[in-house]
């Protein structure tokens, strides 16, 4: 068990930094085992399985997206009985496997097998260190410290998407580019065993202050019922249906562009990259303005991005949408969390976010389907131009029902104040 000092249990980033960086880290380890992956199992379905059916080669996105979603609705009740620390924990146990199964499977059926594993690694592992944060965090740094967690974890994904890419195609789909989810496995287990501590002190701490009601049904409330959070669930929900198009009938997409798989790699690194780094930004952001700007306007950055990747077809127009996608996506996503954190109590905290991600990642596999189905039956085109649409609906959707609970500014009042400062310093801010 964690030997705690008193001063652990004080909340804030500088407070807390030692214990809030080894979780940073930890994060993009966690994020580097999905990014493995991500830009060559489409290839490896067609190359080496004879897959070519969009639906087929998008079910390790459907495995992945509805073990993950359980694995998410579970983390509340597991953080509260085994603790933060030892989730994270059996989530990277779990995940050790995974790339084993990806370098020696005989047929697909296994590589859908490693991606349920793969899953449940991702749901127990960054719903851990995602809630360690928060607890750490406190209220007033919440929205930094998102965008810190997010900004580790895509970046991850975006670089282990470019280096594995790179190994496929210097020396085979198989074994080498899974080499590197081994020794992230290692690496994770190690550092959360002897290096991490819980954080059951800081949510006791939080929990003094707060002044958050409780939740009377949180499975409910969380899903639709809490206007602020329901909102925040649907558009979490579309947000991860078109991050799984992308992640499934991008590399399709651009292979039938006629770009190489070194050229896809980089494509298809560009947009977590974004994203990864856009959350610097925009979870700081998020704690001075009203959340619902934030998600609206990525939401909608996101849409019209798609439609437009549906009519490209050179390098250099792919990678400026991507990195379009890959901000309105940044925009959207530490602003996700901090917005659930805020509306919910330090006690229900957990269970609320577990639920809030169940419903986010079930977007995975929801968008694996939906946009497989479409793809084979209209062509990837339609089915990329049809997501758009969605995501376009849900911003708009979200932005009618939720309202700001902290009282901070919309964008706009808030650019106009700091215009305001800089042509007259001698007004101070309040």
């Amino acid at each position: 068990m964690d030997t705690l000092k008193t001063s652990a249990a004080e909340l804030g980033l500088r407070k807390n930094w030692r214990q809030f960086t080894l979780l940073v880290v930890v994060n993009a380890f966690v994020g580097g085992m999905v990014g493995m992956e991500r830009s060559i199992l489409p290839r490896l379905a067609e190359v080496e399985f004879g897959i070519a059916a969009k639906t087929a080669i998008l079910s390790f996105i459907i495995a992945f997206g509805i073990s993950k979603a359980l694995a998410n609705l579970s983390t509340g009740i597991l953080a509260s009985r085994l603790g933060r620390k030892n989730l994270l924990l059996l989530g990277w146990v779990l995940g050790l496997p995974a790339p084993f199964l990806l370098m020696y499977a005989p047929s697909w059926g296994w590589i859908v097998a490693a991606n349920l594993l793969l899953g449940v690694h991702q749901g127990f592992s960054w719903s851990a260190t995602v809630v360690m944060k928060i607890d750490l965090a406190g209220e007033r740094d919440r929205g930094l410290a998102m965008g810190l967690n997010e900004f580790a974890g895509y970046l991850a994904v975006a670089a282990a998407a470019f280096v594995s890419a790179w190994l496929a195609s210097a020396y085979g789909l198989r074994p080498y580019p899974f080499y590197l989810g081994v020794g992230l496995s290692v690496a994770g287990i190690l550092s959360t065993l002897f290096l991490l501590h819980d954080t059951h002190a800081h949510v006791a701490a939080e929990a003094v202050q707060s002044k958050v009601r409780r939740l009377r049904h949180i499975f409910m409330d969380t899903s639709w019922r809490n206007r602020n959070l329901g909102s925040v669930t649907m558009t979490g929900l579309v947000n991860n249906l078109n991050d799984g198009m992308v992640w499934g009938l991008l590399p399709v997409f651009l292979t039938q562009k006629g770009m190489t798989l070194a050229e896809t790699g980089i494509l298809a690194a560009v947009y977590p990259a974004v994203w990864g780094l856009g959350q610097l930004f925009s979870g700081r952001l998020s704690d001075f303005i009203c959340k619902k700007d934030l998600l609206l306007w990525g939401m909608l950055l996101q849409g019209i991005t798609l439609i437009a990747l549906a009519f490209t077809g050179h390098f250099w127009a792919f990678a400026t949408l991507l990195a379009l996608l890959g901000w309105g996506t940044a925009m959207v996503y530490p602003t996700f969390l901090a917005s659930v954190a805020e509306n919910t109590h330090p006690f229900d905290r957990a269970k609320s976010l577990g639920v809030f991600r169940f419903w986010r990642d079930m977007g995975y596999a929801i968008g694996a389907l939906l946009t497989g189905v479409l793809a084979d039956a209209f062509g990837v085109s339609v089915s990329i131009i049809a997501v758009g649409g969605l995501t376009l609906a849900a911003g708009l959707g979200a932005n009618y029902r939720m309202h700001c609970r902290t009282g901070n500014p919309t964008f706009w009042a808030w650019a106009r104040q700091k215009w305001v400062i800089q042509k007259h310093p001698e007004i101070s801010e309040t």
